[in-house]
């Protein structure tokens, strides 16, 4: 979609590559890109959806890792629903408060905790992009995501 925001990066010798997810909607083709990309280092995406979401993918080794920053957008989104069953965590219910789910620790190895990343999914004063942009520098390719969509 138009206000999707998508980006994969793969971490190799000490250095990060950058380019654009061609399928942001799709967890089966995000998670395919994610295994054509994985390298020693692992791979990682960043997807903003709209102006609602974000999710974190990452694979390393065998193992692949996921999170969203707003479990109650499953009740909106197929994507964000179709993530939370393959998280097999429970479905929202109407009332229930904005959460993220997942593994919210799957970014502690690259400078990045659980509870940075839980302060970030509260930060109401901030879109999805401005979020994924925040964990790409945090992490170490922030310069590459800015150039890739020139950010400001």
């Amino acid at each position: 979609m138009a206000d999707d925001l998508g980006v994969i990066a793969w971490h190799e010798d000490g250095v990060w590559s950058v380019a654009q997810l061609t399928h942001t909607r799709d967890l089966g083709a995000i998670m395919d890109q994610l295994n054509a990309q994985a390298t020693n280092g692992g791979a990682v995406a960043l997807l903003a959806v709209d102006e609602d979401f974000f999710i974190v993918a990452r694979k390393l080794g065998s193992q692949m890792q996921m999170m969203i920053s707003d479990v109650t957008y499953a009740l909106e989104s197929d994507l964000a629903a179709d993530l939370i069953e393959m998280l097999d965590l429970p479905f929202p219910e109407e009332d229930d408060e904005a959460q993220p789910g997942g593994d919210i620790d799957l970014l502690s190895d690259l400078g990045m905790g659980a509870m940075e990343l839980e302060a970030l999914c509260d930060d109401l004063e901030l879109f999805p992009d401005e979020q994924i942009d925040a964990i790409a520098s945090r992490i170490g390719f922030g310069e590459q995501f800015t150039n890739l969509y020139e950010l400001p």
